[in-house]
């Protein structure tokens, strides 16, 4: 994969872009968490579909297996692998463009010239291999599966998404550099709704196939979501260096109209050089830790393959709902991401070490609320989301269960998402990301094997649980300048066991509240609305103040309106 390296003999510094203001990254984040929740929303009205039309039988189980494929490519393309390559390139490239005094080659263009061919035939070549291998990849995957031949046929369709996905993942990764989150934050809208579309338009005559038809209609539409508005960043008209200047001194909009095409233009004057490489060193431990950290579900689906029919579902069902939290707590992460790269690529250890402190500290206060919620809620909250048609009292009880034990795992989940970019920002090579996560994959792969047995899928969702727990342990323990940014752990842990003890209380709280109400309505608010309190209550006796700024600073942003922002 390639990616760009600056020629040595440029001289000055590798950086001039204009520093986002407090409420620039608060606006951004809320247009992130708002498309984000409605794609969460989506995912789940998905699963509802394919427990409604599908169950959680040996059809959905075949389904799941294949669904292997499209978890695997996100992750590599889009939400990790790819943008912890290419958000650093393209945010090196954009601050170039800006420094542009004269005519000459665009450096954005450049890269993406250099880069996207190449991947594209990688994209290709490998969906084909996929789709050529698809009985040896199911046979892999879950040797025990009762209808293979059903598997495999849903493989060769949701292969496609290696190319959409990867394409998807290459405009997410330029449209952020640019400070533009609108599009890449829409991506699991378009990509839910032609899930759901399919199932519900074929699902009759073609069964569970209809979901992996779905799975390649959704990644379509979502290259489809990014397309235009990447266009408008690459061939946008020009304008002259006293605009430019201006525009920069207004700040870039986290959405984007007229304003925002016109904020990221080429100046007029010469391009500094950029030279564009094969960088296998960096690219290597990237790719190899995403991979490593999608083997998580890859070891769960072979475990449970053994288990009883169902037992894929139900960790299916229980995950996706336990990690909403986790990515929720994770957007502003997302937003920041080209901000740190920024700021380490300027040397600037001090602003970046505060910015990893920050995100710590509010991404573990809201995650840690969220899995009190589920804790507490878990039975309530299935039975409203799945029960019906083919999913049946006995799903929800076993999918709950999961669902707890899941909620255990979050804030590990959390801080492996958020402490990673850090290794990966500076453009230095590292393999400690990897050992970290190769430790926690063994330590889940013992441990699961270990209480399959015994405890079955509640056994597999621990050793999950405990696996990222380490990795996230390891990761945060070698923090240092050597390898990332220089945090201040002891702190940083100090700060994080508060949260986690208001964390424990209102999830028991909750938990004790929701058992004593009959109906699943009221009971799912009565503990939700105790666990707020209690949590909120704590943080406060705690000292806890991480949260409260970024919610005013947020607040201000929603109410304040800006001139030069114009939605489209």
């Amino acid at each position: 994969m390639p990616a760009a390296r600056v020629a040595p003999a440029e001289a000055g510094p590798p950086t001039e872009v204009a520093q986002p203001t407090r409420g620039f990254l608060a606006k951004a984040t809320l247009v992130t968490a708002v498309l984000s929740i409605a794609g969460a929303l989506l995912g789940l009205g998905r699963d509802q579909a394919l427990a409604h039309l599908f169950g959680a039988g040996t059809e959905t189980d075949a389904f799941l297996v294949a669904w292997t494929v499209p978890e695997v490519a996100a992750t590599l393309l889009i939400e990790d692998g790819m943008a912890f390559v290419l958000v650093p390139a393209f945010s090196l490239a954009v601050a170039r463009r800006a420094r542009g005094t004269g005519t000459g080659a665009d450096p954005v263009r450049a890269l993406v010239a250099s880069t996207l061919p190449r991947l594209a035939l990688a994209f290709v070549a490998v969906a084909a291999l996929l789709m050529a291998g698809a009985p040896y990849l199911v046979a892999a995957l879950a040797p025990g599966l009762p209808d293979p031949g059903l598997a495999v046929d849903c493989t060769r369709l949701t292969a496609t998404c290696v190319l959409s996905f990867g394409l998807a993942g290459y405009c997410s990764a330029a449209l952020r550099a640019h400070r533009r989150f609108l599009a890449p934050a829409a991506i699991y809208v378009a990509y839910n709704t032609g899930i759901i579309t399919a199932m519900f338009v074929l699902g009759g005559r073609w069964g569970v196939r209809s979901a992996a038809v779905g799975v390649a209609l959704g990644g379509c539409l979502m290259v489809a979501a990014q397309a235009p508005s990447l266009a408008r960043q690459l061939f946008g008209r020009r304008r002259s260096a006293p605009e430019a200047e201006a525009a920069a001194a207004q700040g870039p909009s986290p959405v984007d109209g007229p304003e925002a095409t016109k904020a990221t233009q080429v100046t007029d004057g010469p391009a500094p050089s950029v030279k564009h490489s094969v960088e296998l060193a960096l690219i290597a431990p990237v790719l190899m830790f995403a991979l490593c950290r999608q083997s998580q579900v890859l070891i769960e689906r072979f475990l449970a393959s053994t288990l009883p029919s169902g037992a894929i579902s139900h960790l299916n069902y229980a995950q996706k709902v336990a990690q909403i939290p986790m990515t929720l707590s994770l957007m502003l992460c997302t937003v920041t991401f080209p901000v740190l790269a920024q700021a380490l690529a300027e040397g600037d250890t001090e602003r970046a070490r505060n910015r990893v402190e920050r995100d710590v500290a509010v991404a573990s206060c809201m995650v840690l609320l969220g899995a009190a919620a589920v804790f507490a809620c878990a039975p309530q909250i299935i039975q409203l989301l799945f029960q019906r048609g083919a999913f049946t009292a006995q799903d929800t009880a076993a999918t709950a269960t999961v669902m707890r034990v899941y909620s255990v795992g979050l804030l590990g989940h959390t801080l492996v998402g958020a402490l990673v970019r850090t290794y990966f920002s500076a453009g230095r090579p590292t393999w400690y990301p990897l050992a970290a996560m190769t430790a926690g994959i063994i330590a889940t792969s013992w441990i699961g094997a270990g209480t399959v047995e015994a405890w079955g899928v509640r056994g597999i969702a621990t050793a999950n649980a405990i696996g990222i727990t380490v990795t996230a342990a390891l990761l945060l323990s070698g923090m240092g300048a050597r390898r990332s940014v220089p945090i201040r752990t002891r702190r940083v842990v100090h700060e994080l066991s508060k949260p986690v003890r208001a964390a424990v209380c209102a999830a028991v709280a909750g938990a004790f509240c929701a058992s004593r109400v009959d109906s699943p309505e009221l009971a799912l608010a009565a503990g939700g609305l105790t666990v707020t309190v209690v949590y909120v209550l704590l943080l406060r006796v705690l000292g806890v103040k991480a949260v409260a700024p970024a919610f005013r600073t947020a607040l201000r942003s929603v109410t304040r309106r800006l001139s030069h922002v114009r939605f489209r």
